[in-house]
Order: structure tokens, then C-alpha cells, then sequence
């Protein structure tokens, strides 16, 4: 009988430490970040190949448009071209500026220019109930 409790006390143990850790794995580190913040991890995700955020950066309904080929993306799609380019930096200077922005919405503009070319994406954050996320990107491309 002490065995049989003291196996449901261990299975019961488990079990809660299993639950406490799947809980603390899916909080949002990004919740609290400000509009700001959430542009600097956008630009550390495509520049830097830093992707360990993405899940918590961008929107269910995210939209990426490249308009110089007329490629669209989901979150799914762009989040798995990131996850591809993991770790790769891209040689080019970065600067972002806020466009415009209230309590619910933000525009930005962030600026990749490299060598021969400059990366021109404008992006939509939307403020949710769990904090900014990026639901829409436009890249454009100029000399």
C-alpha cells in the first residue's frame, strides 16, 4: 500500500512539473516590449538569422509581400524561409524609423542597405492582447 501511494505521489509530481514546464514554455517573452523593440527583433530575425522569437513576433494572419517579384507569404511560409537562413548575417547597414503610431497600430520603415542595393520594408504591428506583433511586411527594393 506505501508503494502504491508513494508511485501516485511521484506520477502526480511528474505530472504537475511536466504541466508547470509546457505552461512556462509558451509565455510570451515579447508581451510587455514596446513597438520599438519588436522592430529590432524583426531586423534581428531577417539580418541576423536570429529566429528563436519568431513564434511570439509575428501575427497569425502575418502577411509578407515582396513587391519587386510579387512573392506573398503566411506566417508559416516566411517563418520557415527565416528558419532556413538561421544564423546568416546579411553584410548590410540597418536603421528603422516609426512611420506613424497609436495604442493600437505602429508603421515602420527599416532600411537594408547593402553594397550595391537597399531593402526597404514597411511594416504593420498591431497591438494585441499579448502584446506587439508584426502582422504585415512590404519589401521594396531600391538602388
Amino acid at each position: 500500500m506505501k508503494k502504491s501511494i508513494s508511485t501516485i505521489a511521484a506520477a502526480a509530481i511528474i505530472m504537475f512539473t511536466s504541466f508547470t514546464a509546457v505552461a512556462a514554455s509558451s509565455v510570451n517573452p515579447l508581451k510587455t516590449f514596446e513597438s520599438t523593440k519588436i522592430i529590432s527583433a524583426y531586423i534581428e530575425a531577417t539580418t541576423l538569422g536570429a529566429v528563436d522569437l519568431n513564434k511570439f513576433l509575428f501575427a497569425e494572419d502575418f502577411e509578407y509581400q515582396n513587391v519587386a517579384n510579387g512573392d506573398n507569404f503566411n506566417k508559416k511560409a516566411y517563418t520557415k524561409f527565416l528558419e532556413s537562413n538561421k544564423g546568416l548575417q546579411y553584410d548590410c547597414e540597418t536603421a528603422y524609423q516609426i512611420l506613424d503610431e497609436n495604442s493600437q497600430a505602429c508603421l515602420a520603415k527599416t532600411t537594408m542597405k547593402f553594397k550595391n542595393f537597399t531593402r526597404i520594408d514597411y511594416i504593420t504591428l498591431s497591438n494585441t492582447d499579448n502584446g506587439w506583433k508584426v502582422s504585415k511586411v512590404v519589401t521594396s527594393y531600391t538602388k
